[in-house]
């Protein structure tokens, strides 16, 4: 049992019910009823009269005396002597067991606790050097625990019933607060801040209930803390937009009035000038994505159509490098997204792909409907052939700002934003992204997003195959 509701429900069950159950059966058993009492008192007349039925008429004097006591007394006795049973006939195989010592009576705490066999046996020893023994069997349920006189099923079962009420109230009294704590948790791993689990309990002061506390007061820190690093992204981005835009105007004004020969000077500042705008607004995107799920604008799409139009954007781009980009899409991937976010994620992955690929090489897209353990997923897959990842920063290189290599990037002008980008986009949409190394050499990339089957509208283009000119 992996559910800590169900593990003490069940165990604080079944010991109340196993302590109400033998309260019951050892206080009845330690009980004599009074049916009982009255026939052990009768007993020695029984066998008294049994007996001398026997020796003053033989077996059929003796029937009719154990048929009339039958009739009267509804008591069923069978005589037995040193011999075996002076009836004449067979008699059950219990009333012989008990005759020779074997059975248990009722008058014992085994014979109590057996609702089949509840039998009494007396013993007499006659003058004439004969042993005689009446089994005397008790009329049906009598005697027994679960009989008239012992306890009532159905009590047994409004205790039982009872019980499991109670432990069913308090173990849900005992796990409620874990519960929403394990939903808050959830909530705030999955992007939203303001997940708390506060409730009516937490006004108590067990050790549960000042978890929930410390948790949000945990939680609430953790919002205040991204809320103002977040707005501090936003304020410094949106401050350096304008000195940006008005550097932009003074370069043209510049270039308009320099000399020929200051050009190329010119030029390196609109390059870095460019690259810095583009660094603001990857900025300003990952602060939107760290604000949480809540700033999304989830539509219904194609995701196929997004790949294709990613995958012909960056066939286009590749020419430069004699590189092509191929996409195969074999199935419809309808989604539920940000249509934005997505297209900026995939072509991240894609651009990456085109960026450290080797020249004149092929950068793969596949684009499919999987089978998932949580349901349908769309899968898209990026491949390229270039020098791939050291295995110990798979992981890392969708961190804000990591770099494998300082050179190496700035030759390509990236910041370590993208892949941060798109692992951020696909976590808030529900998915995940992950990257390995290739046997044959270079890097894939695989995205993973629930398929939602939603209504969508569908201009789906052919897919791709531009080859390098």
């Amino acid at each position: 049992m992996r559910s800590l509701f169900l593990k003490i429900f069940l165990s604080f069950w079944l010991a109340n019910a196993l302590f109400v159950v033998l309260a019951i059966l050892v206080t009845v058993a330690m009980r004599p009823t009074r049916q009982i009492s009255a026939v052990e008192a009768l007993q020695p007349k029984f066998l008294n009269e049994a007996v001398e039925a026997y020796q003053s008429g033989g077996v059929d004097k003796l029937r009719e005396y154990l048929r009339n006591l039958r009739d009267s007394q509804h008591i069923r006795a069978v005589l037995f002597n040193e011999h075996g049973n002076l009836v004449g006939h067979s008699v059950p195989l219990w009333f012989s067991e008990v005759a020779n010592g074997h059975g248990h009576t009722v008058d014992t705490l085994f014979g109590r606790l057996n609702p089949r066999n509840q039998m009494l046996k007396l013993s007499l020893n006659t003058p004439d050097g004969h042993r005689y023994t009446l089994v005397t069997e008790l009329p049906p349920g009598q005697g027994a625990v679960f009989g008239p006189n012992g306890v009532p099923g159905l009590g047994m079962l409004i205790s039982v019933l009872s019980s499991g009420l109670v432990c069913y109230i308090l173990a849900r009294y005992l796990t409620s607060p874990i519960v929403r704590l394990r939903k808050a948790t959830q909530k705030l791993a999955s992007g939203d801040l303001s997940a708390r689990a506060g409730g009516v309990t937490t006004r108590a002061h067990d050790e549960v209930s000042q978890l929930v506390r410390d948790f949000d007061l945990m939680a609430e820190q953790i919002e205040n803390l991204v809320r103002a690093q977040s707005r501090l992204l936003k304020d410094i981005s949106h401050e350096l937009r304008s000195p940006l835009a008005r550097l932009t105007v003074a370069l043209e004004l510049a270039r308009q009035r320099s000399a020929p020969e200051v050009g190329p000077v010119l030029d390196r500042i609109s390059l870095e000038s460019n690259r810095m705008n583009e660094l603001i607004g990857s900025l300003m995107t990952i602060a939107r994505l760290e604000s949480g799920a809540g700033s999304l604008r989830k539509v219904p799409l194609q995701l196929e159509e997004v790949v294709d139009e990613v995958a012909r954007d960056a066939a286009f781009e590749a020419q430069a490098r004699r590189c092509s980009v191929e996409a195969e899409i074999h199935d419809e991937l309808p989604v539920l997204g940000d249509p934005a976010l997505l297209h900026s994620a995939i072509e991240n992955v894609v651009r990456n792909a085109t960026r450290y690929t080797q020249e004149g090489t092929t950068v793969k897209i596949h684009a499919a409907r999987v089978r998932a353990s949580t349901g349908e997923e769309a899968l898209i897959g990026v491949t390229d052939a270039g020098p791939g990842v050291p295995e110990d920063s798979l992981e890392r290189i969708f961190r804000p700002f990591y770099r494998i290599d300082d050179a190496r990037v700035r030759s390509t002008g990236g910041v370590g934003l993208g892949l941060a980008i798109t692992e951020q986009a696909i976590r808030l949409h529900g998915g995940s992204v992950k990257a390995s190394n290739l046997p044959e050499g270079g890097l894939s990339v695989e995205i993973r997003l629930p398929v939602e089957h939603v209504e969508a509208p569908r201009n789906r283009p052919a897919p791709v195959t531009t080859a390098p000119q």
